[in-house]
C-alpha cells in the first residue's frame, strides 16, 4: 500500500499528547512528519521500531532550559536528548547570548564566564538577536530550539547595565528598540530574572515598557520572579500585572516554587492567583522541575548592591573589610525585598555544584556549612568570600528550599507544566565538569517514575500533556506536542514500567532508564537507548 515509509513505529500505546487515555497502534512517518496512525499499519519502512509493551508520545518541549550555554561547547545536548526533550526553549531568567552591544562586549562576556565550562572562552561573533539565530542555524543541534530575548541582555547592552538607577528616555528607546529587533528576528518573547543584576535594579515599569513591545508581536512574557520565598505573593502580582496591562499573549512563572521553610504552604495562594487571572482571560502558566533544591550561581546570595558595577565590582566589594561587614549584617538582618538564599535555605543547605580552580575542587557537592568546618573557618562567611574571590565569582550551587506539599501541589496544578531549569551536559568531554542539578539528566524521567508510576502524584496521561500537548499550546507550536497525523514527527518510546532517573546530587552524571527512541524532526537521534551524531535540530522562529 503506497510508498515505503521512513520509520514505523509497531504496536506501542500511544499517548497523543491532548490527555486523552492511550490506544494501541502503530505510527507511520515521512519525510519528517506523521503520516499514518491506525490499529496495524501494513506498509514497508526503512526503519521498524518495535514499541509492544511501550509507550509511544510527543517529544517532550521544555519550556524552560539553558541550553544557550551549552550550544556552543556541544551542540548534541546529550542529558537533555537522553531523557527525552525534542524541544528546547533557551533565553530564559533574562539571560540570552543576545543582543550584544559592541561598545559593552567584555561586560557581556563577563557575565557569559560565569556559566561557561572551565578553560573555555565563548567568542561572540554576533551582534544582533538575527544574527545570533543564524549562529545557531549554521551550527546546528540536536534538537529543536525555541528563543527568548532576555532583559538582563537587553538591559546589559543599551540600558543603565549594572548601575541601580532608572533608565534614561533615550536608553529606554534604544531597549526597546533592541526588543523590536528580537522579536521581529524570531523570538517567542521576553525573558527575565528579576533576582539577578542588573535585572534586579529595573522596577515594574521599566518591564513592562519592554513587554509592550514584545505584545505588539503577539509574544509570551516569561519571567524569574522577583522572589520565591518571602516575597512571593508580591512577584506572582507583578508577574500578572506585567501581562495583564502590556497586553502580552500570555505570561510564564519559571520554576514555580515556595523556597524556605517559613513560607512553605504559599502555593495555595499563588494557584489560586493563577487561576483567577486566567478566569479573567489573561493566560498564566508556570512551569517546575521535580526536586527539592533549586541551583543558580553562587554569587546571587550576595545582597543586591554588591552587584552595582558588574562582576569586576562584586570582587572589589568582597575584598574590602567594611563590605564585607556590610554584607554578613545584611545576610543576617535581611534587606526590604531582597530574596536572601542563605536566610531561606541556611549556611547547611546550599551546596558547591562547580568550582574551576584546583584549590576548591574538593567542594563540589557539600554544604556551605560543612566546608567551612571542614576547612577551619570560624564564620562561613569568611570561607564564602575567599572562595568567590579565588573563583572570581564563578561558582555553581544548588539549595535545599522547597518542601514536599507545594512541590505536590503545583504538579498537579491545573496551569503547571514541566521544565528543566537545566542544560545539556555530558558524562565526558567539555560539560562533564563539576556536581550539576540532577535534572539536567533526570527531570522528565523522574515525573514519570517517582511521581506518575510509584507515587501516583499524576496519571500518565496527565503527566505526557504537561511534557508536551501544554507546553506547545502556551508556545503556539501549532506543528508539535501531539501526535497527529499531518504533525511534525517529535516522539518518544519509553517503557513505563522501568523509566527512572539515576542522576543525584553527588553523582549527577548518568543518564536515565527507560528512554528508549527520540525522535526529532523523523530522524532517530536516540536508538535503542544509544545517541547517535545527527543534529536534526531546527531553530523554531515565532511570527506574527
Amino acid at each position: 500500500m503506497g510508498t515505503e515509509l521512513d520509520i514505523l513505529i509497531r504496536n506501542g500505546s500511544i499517548l497523543d499528547g491532548t490527555g486523552k487515555v492511550p490506544f494501541k497502534g502503530d505510527v507511520g512517518i515521512t519525510q519528517k512528519r506523521i503520516t499514518e496512525i491506525a490499529e496495524r499499519i501494513s506498509r514497508d519502512a526503512a526503519e521498524i521500531i518495535d514499541a509492544s509493551g511501550k509507550v509511544v508520545s510527543p517529544g517532550f518541549i521544555d519550556i524552560h532550559s539553558h541550553n544557550d550555554t551549552a550550544l556552543p561547547f556541544d551542540n548534541r545536548l546529550e542529558s537533555m536528548i537522553r531523557q527525552g526533550v525534542t524541544t528546547s526553549v533557551i533565553g530564559n531568567c533574562g539571560y540570552s547570548l543576545a543582543p550584544v552591544n559592541e561598545d559593552r562586549i567584555e561586560m557581556m562576556k563577563k557575565e557569559i564566564d560565569l556559566f561557561t565550562p572551565p578553560g573555555q572562552d565563548l567568542e561572540i561573533t554576533w551582534r544582533t538577536f538575527e544574527q545570533y539565530l543564524d549562529t545557531l542555524e549554521n551550527n546546528k543541534t540536536a534538537m529543536n530550539i525555541v528563543p527568548l530575548v532576555g532583559f538582563g541582555a537587553v538591559r546589559i547592552a543599551m540600558g543603565p547595565a549594572y548601575e541601580n538607577r532608572k533608565p534614561s528616555s533615550d536608553e529606554m528607546a534604544a531597549m526597546k528598540q533592541l526588543v523590536k529587533e528580537a522579536m521581529e528576528a524570531g523570538a517567542f518573547g521576553l525573558s527575565t530574572g528579576l533576582i539577578y543584576a542588573p535585572q534586579v535594579y529595573a522596577e515594574t515599569l521599566e518591564v513592562l515598557e519592554l513587554a509592550k513591545v514584545v505584545a505588539e508581536y503577539g509574544g509570551l512574557y516569561f519571567s524569574h520572579i522577583r522572589g520565591e520565598g518571602e516575597t512571593l505573593i508580591r512577584a506572582v502580582k507583578e508577574l500578572i500585572a506585567i501581562v495583564e496591562e502590556s497586553g502580552c499573549r500570555g505570561g510564564q512563572i519559571a520554576h514555580h516554587k515556595v523556597a524556605g521553610r517559613p513560607f512553605w504552604g504559599a502555593s495555595k495562594t499563588t494557584l489560586k492567583m493563577i487561576a483567577e487571572a486566567n478566569e479573567r482571560g489573561l493566560m498564566i502558566a508556570c512551569d517546575q522541575y521535580p526536586y527539592n533544591r533549586g541551583a543558580t550561581s553562587l554569587i546571587t546570595v550576595l545582597p543586591p548592591w554588591v552587584h552595582e558595577g558588574g562582576i569586576d565590582a562584586i570582587l572589589e566589594n568582597l575584598k574590602d573589610h567594611s563590605s564585607r561587614e556590610r554584607i554578613r549584617k545584611d545576610i543576617e538582618s535581611g534587606i526590604e525585598g531582597w530574596e536572601n538564599m542563605i536566610n531561606e535555605s541556611g549556611w547547611d543547605g546550599i551546596y558547591i555544584s562547580s568550582v574551576k580552580t584546583e584549590k576548591w575542587a574538593g567542594v563540589e557537592g557539600f554544604s556551605l556549612a560543612s566546608i567551612s568546618e571542614t576547612r577551619d573557618y570560624a564564620d562561613p562567611a569568611d570561607m564564602l568570600f575567599e572562595l568567590l574571590l579565588d573563583e572570581k565569582g564563578e561558582v555553581g550551587m544548588t539549595m535545599e528550599s522547597m518542601g514536599d506539599e507545594d512541590i505536590h501541589r503545583i504538579m498537579k496544578s491545573t496551569y503547571t507544566m514541566v521544565g528543566t531549569d537545566g542544560e545539556g551536559v555530558a558524562p565526558t568531554g567539555v560539560l562533564g565538569y563539576g556536581k550539576p542539578h540532577p535534572r539536567f539528566y533526570g527531570t522528565y524521567p523522574r515525573i514519570l517514575g517517582k511521581y506518575v508510576r510509584e507515587e501516583g502524584h499524576l496519571s500518565l496521561e496527565e503527566a505526557i500533556w504537561k511534557t508536551s500537548g501544554f507546553p506547545a499550546q502556551q508556545l503556539g507550536l501549532d506543528e508539535r506536542g501531539r501526535i497527529q497525523e499531518g504533525m511534525i514527527a517529535d516522539i518518544v518510546v519509553f517503557n513505563s514500567e522501568t523509566v527512572i532517573d539515576n542522576a543525584t546530587f553527588m553523582d549527577p552524571h548518568q543518564f536515565p532508564e527507560g528512554i528508549l527512541e527520540v525522535i526529532v524532526n523523523g530522524t532517530r537521534v536516540v536508538a535503542d537507548g544509544k545517541q547517535s551524531d545527527e543534529l536534526p535540530g531546527v531553530i523554531l522562529r515565532h511570527s506574527t
